[in-house]
């Protein structure tokens, strides 16, 4: 291997004590082909080679350069990027760079984390999925606004909206997005039952027309009863705050199976998005 430097002369041009690159090695727990190769990457040259048998030697002071390669290097550093950081006039812009870079990289393995948690954790028998962060795409929905009481109510609003949006001739968008838009919980709770349409409508009675921008939010499916949301609530509400997220809109019901085409209850799936930052 041919090396990038050759030092000369041939005499030690030190009055320290001299070590072998096998004994250096041994010192600090690397191997000799590492030396040779930090080296040739011109991290950490010898203090001396003898030209005649190829002997390399290192002096005491070059332990803290070698332990600050190795340091790097078990901080994710690249030996390219420990090269530039060697040469740069400004470590600290470096060094804070990179630590920005493992921050982001430790938010999303804790993420991954927690969604392999919750696989583990889990019962046979649970009700909802692991938590997703995904963007929901603008929409444009045929709606109409409501207190209940109960989910009991929904059973007979839904038909009813139905009957007004065949009225005023919506058509539908695909794949079928119909939600719940909780737009409080305190007090009395206000809804609005949302339907996906192709085009916004003149309002007819009780249903009107409105467009819901792009939003992030954290979802989570929750199979079977309605009486049982709660739990899946639950779950979700924690995943937020432990992940730091903050809640920035109103809560959302999507019915993707119900009782219009499910008998039994233990089969209905219903997806719960609650707008985050």
């Amino acid at each position: 291997m041919e090396m990038k430097n050759k030092h000369q002369p041939c005499t030690p041009q030190t009055k320290n004590t001299l070590y072998r690159i096998g004994m250096f090695a041994a010192m600090n727990r690397v191997t000799i082909k590492a030396l040779r190769f930090y080296e040739e990457q011109n991290l950490l040259l010898p203090a001396y080679i003898n030209y005649e048998n190829g002997y390399r030697f290192y002096e005491l002071s070059q332990i803290q350069a070698l332990h600050k390669i190795t340091a790097l290097k078990q901080a994710g550093f690249t030996l390219e990027e420990i090269q530039k950081l060697n040469n740069s006039c400004d470590e600290n812009a470096v060094l804070l760079k990179k630590k920005s870079e493992l921050l982001s990289k430790i938010a999303d393995l804790t993420k991954q984390l927690s969604i392999v948690s919750t696989f583990l954790t889990k019962k046979v028998d649970t009700i909802s999925s692991p938590v997703l962060i995904k963007k929901i795409p603008k929409v444009t929905v045929a709606a109409m606004k409501s207190t209940i009481e109960s989910y009991d109510d929904l059973f007979e609003l839904m038909p009813k909206m139905g009957a007004l949006m065949e009225k005023a001739g919506c058509e539908c968008s695909m794949p079928e997005y119909c939600f719940t838009n909780y737009i409080t919980t305190t007090g009395e709770i206000i809804i609005e039952t949302c339907e996906a349409v192709v085009e916004a409508k003149p309002q007819l009675e009780d249903l009107y027309f409105k467009e819901f921008p792009e939003v992030q939010a954290a979802c989570i499916f929750h199979k079977g009863s309605y009486n049982n949301l709660s739990q899946s609530y639950e779950r979700l509400l924690n995943y937020i705050e432990e992940n730091s997220y903050e809640i920035c809109g109103d809560f959302r019901e999507s019915y993707i199976d119900g009782v219009w085409n499910k008998s039994d209850e233990s089969q209905w799936l219903t997806e719960i998005q609650i707008p985050v930052s």
